[in-house]
């Protein structure tokens, strides 16, 4: 099949590590012009920063003249529980935690996508695929922020399909479910295959396998896909 990714140009936010990292070289691998932005990256961009985000852009386009992809794969977590109450002592979610991962989860792929569209609507084309998540289906314990910025990324989703269709640009995300990434694997083993025994395939995901995902969805297959959220969670549902 051919996918039609040969030199189109690629912006994978959070490119340096695990899943991004994975998703820059899949589609380069497609011959794909593709830029990674990371804050431990080269150029470093901060996504939760507009400034930052024109700048990139800006150069991106003087660069290569266009820009066909944006992955909005940047993210991070800050885990904590709402309120954890133990002997009368109630500890809980700092203002801190909640709003580092509000700003990068949820605010960063806002002010992205707003920076790139008017270029994919100047050309008429364009594919914006932005990482949910399955707790963002189904939320999860002791992730209050991370949950709802996941949900939120549906939100916007379905969205934005609906406000950039009609200029071409097809819009969508991807629910990874657990994935083997380098933070993963690096928790107790126990920790690792409790993940894994949950999941009906009985095995975690590789970062490739959401990789493939982005490459899919971004390519002419899909050319009729957009406003859809794709589970990549190895059958994983709501109380397994």
């Amino acid at each position: 099949m051919d996918l039609n990714l040969s030199d189109k140009v690629v912006i994978v936010t959070g490119g340096a590590a695990g899943i991004g990292r994975a998703t820059v070289e899949r589609f380069a691998a497609e011959g794909a012009k593709v830029v990674s932005w990371d804050v431990t990256g080269d150029p470093k961009v901060d996504v939760t920063d507009s400034g930052s985000v024109q700048h990139a852009v800006d150069d991106v386009i003087a660069k290569y003249g266009r820009i066909d992809v944006l992955v909005n794969n940047a993210g991070i977590v800050r885990d904590a529980q709402l309120i954890k109450w133990k002997d009368g002592v109630a500890g809980m979610m700092e203002d801190a935690a909640f709003d580092a991962v509000i700003s990068v989860n949820l605010k960063g792929v806002f002010l992205c996508t707003r920076a790139v569209v008017p270029h994919m609507i100047k050309a008429k084309s364009g594919v914006i695929l932005n990482a949910s998540s399955i707790v963002g289906l189904y939320g999860n314990f002791g992730q209050t922020n991370y949950a709802a910025t996941k949900a939120g990324v549906i939100s916007f989703t379905k969205t934005w399909s609906r406000e950039l269709g009609r200029y071409g640009i097809r819009v969508n995300a991807v629910a990874p479910g657990f994935i083997a990434t380098e933070m993963v694997t690096a928790m107790p083993q126990k920790v690792v295959e409790s993940m894994a025994a949950k999941t009906p395939l009985a095995k975690l995901g590789a970062p490739e396998d959401i990789a493939n995902a982005y490459v899919w969805l971004a390519s002419d297959a899909a050319r009729f896909v957009s406003g859809a959220v794709l589970s990549v969670d190895g059958g994983l549902v709501l109380g397994t």
